[in-house]
């Protein structure tokens, strides 16, 4: 079991390194119907290792200048009041009850959905936006728009670790629109390490973080998303976009049936 346990971390961070896609997409649906793992346990064992590669990365951007940190602030602002009130929810309602499990199971099933429509859509959704200038926010508007995207992607995260990638992406492509695809990946990894952080904190607080399986995906992954991250330029990224979506719908399919 340990051995497919490194396979798995290897393969989804293959998956992320070529795709660019969020690990919890494709690693907390793994866990929960692969292997069986609690809804919960897979959740918050998937925010501690969000929360490791996250901060690695958040790194790199920072020295390479891609980081709107006004942006991260506002951001954190809804994301973060979020992440902990979700915690004691979880905590009130007993996140490893069998039918709390269930809710988190949806709520994975949902997020996973939000995930495809954000692979499949993005460009054109943005492609919209940039030709509707009269559309895009301004000023308070902007910033109340950005904290209230926060505080959804700090429920959905802390819920089922699912958001803080490719639809925390996408909120911020919607609302920043002259944002280069570099400062929108910079600023959506950076402000997604305080809030996985803290819902890992909160998971290990609710007995939902499994350290030993943490340790196994984390020995698979970082070998795979350093070879998915040199792959990346040699296959062509609509056919991975199309794959990923087919791959994830079926997913959650099965999260609900």
């Amino acid at each position: 079991m340990t051995l497919s346990y490194v396979i798995s971390g290897f393969a989804v961070g293959m998956l992320v390194g070529l795709t660019g896609v969020g690990g919890g997409s494709l690693m907390t649906p793994l866990l929960t119907l692969i292997f069986g793992i609690n809804p919960a346990v897979a959740v918050g064992t998937d925010l501690a290792f969000a929360s490791v590669t996250k901060m690695t990365g958040t790194f790199a951007h920072r020295f390479g200048g891609t980081v709107h940190w006004q942006i991260v602030k506002y951001l954190s602002l809804g994301a973060l009041p979020a992440a902990v009130l979700s915690t004691f929810a979880l905590k009130y309602f007993g996140a490893l009850d069998k039918e709390i499990g269930l809710i988190i199971r949806y709520s994975i099933a949902g997020s996973v959905l939000l995930t495809v429509v954000a692979i499949l859509f993005r460009s054109k959704m943005q492609s919209w936006i940039t030709a509707h200038p009269e559309r895009q926010l301004q000023g308070s508007g902007l910033v109340i728009a950005t904290i209230a995207s926060g505080a959804i992607l700090g429920t959905l995260v802390t819920i089922s670790s699912i958001g803080a990638g490719a639809i925390g992406a996408t909120l911020l492509v919607l609302l920043y629109p002259r944002l280069s695809p570099a400062e929108i990946a910079g600023t959506d990894i950076a402000y997604a390490v305080p809030l996985t952080a803290i819902a890992a904190f909160g998971h290990w607080w609710l007995g939902s973080i499994n350290w030993e399986l943490l340790a196994m995906l984390l020995l698979g992954s970082l070998p795979g998303i350093t070879i998915g991250s040199l792959a990346a330029r040699a296959v062509p990224e609509k056919i991975l976009r199309v794959l990923l979506a087919t791959t994830l719908t079926g997913v959650a399919v099965k999260l609900v049936f």
